[in-house]
């Protein structure tokens, strides 16, 4: 089965946009599974692809998600707490597969759960029930030869990140791994805090622009509308994270599919 279908996928789906004279964006979101359960996620998941998100980051808890904030760390510990599985996290991932055909799944951990579960065998594994990417983001691409060369052999993508603090150089270095998309954390620090959509992170997209062609996902503070107006054009994805859990357990599965409607029409 060939997955190499990422940036095509994101291609198509904004042309469509365009040619319906919607908000030339998509949107990607993020949730821990496991948290507050699987049948929680199972209900949050049909409300987002009812929505219309059309890219979607199931992260696999580990205990030192060292790039989530408090809120999603706390989410990552409490479903651990209750016994996660790897393996009974993938086989959920190839159900979402399953159920919701016309989103692209990727799945989002950090290098200890690859190491402990098998790093060819995961990659082997997120392959075959359908991923289209991995977001690994504590294992830097200079030391990820040989899974990066295990996923071009499974036609999975490996993710790479942009961060501010990067240099040219190192943007151009990292560009050129480039696969499916590439993610650029919209400022330094965890995910959750707020981030001012300003003049400093438009320069910042500039120097990720001029460093890749592959398409590009911002994340890390996007919550509101303004937040997914200011990226048009600039992006073409915006990541939602830890605004959408906020709503989950506030309001219920419902309430955040209707939240990621209003993102696109506010």
């Amino acid at each position: 089965m060939s997955h190499t279908t990422l940036e095509p996928f994101i291609r198509q789906r904004l042309a469509r946009r365009t040619a319906d004279g919607q908000l030339p964006i998509l949107l990607m979101s993020h949730l821990v599974l496991g948290y507050p359960s699987l049948d929680e996620n199972r209900r949050v998941i049909d409300a987002m692809a009812a929505a219309g998100v059309e890219l979607m980051e199931l992260q696999i808890p580990f205990s030192e998600p060292i790039a989530d904030g408090p809120v999603i760390a706390r989410a990552n510990q409490a479903a651990l707490d209750q016994g996660f599985q790897v393996a009974e996290g993938l086989a959920f991932a190839a159900e979402c597969v399953q159920r919701h055909p016309d989103v692209a799944f990727l799945i989002m951990t950090y290098g200890n759960i690859l190491m402990a579960y098998g790093v060819e065998r995961f990659i082997r594994r997120a392959a075959e029930l359908g991923a289209r990417g991995l977001i690994i983001p504590d294992w830097p691409p200079q030391e990820a030869a040989e899974p990066m060369a295990w996923c071009r052999l499974e036609s999975l993508d490996w993710i790479q990140l942009f961060t501010p603090t990067s240099t040219d150089e190192r943007l151009n270095q990292i560009g050129q791994w480039a696969a499916g998309l590439c993610y650029c954390v919209a400022r330094k620090g965890v995910t959750g805090t707020r981030t001012d959509f300003n003049s400093a992170l438009n320069h910042f997209l500039g120097r990720c622009r001029m460093a890749t062609t592959a398409p590009l996902a911002v994340g890390f503070g996007v919550r509101t509308p303004e937040d997914v107006r200011s990226l048009t054009g600039q992006a073409e994805i915006a990541v939602v994270g830890t605004a959408a859990l906020e709503i989950h357990l506030q309001d219920g599965a419902e309430a955040v599919g209707d939240f990621f409607k209003g993102l696109r029409s506010g």
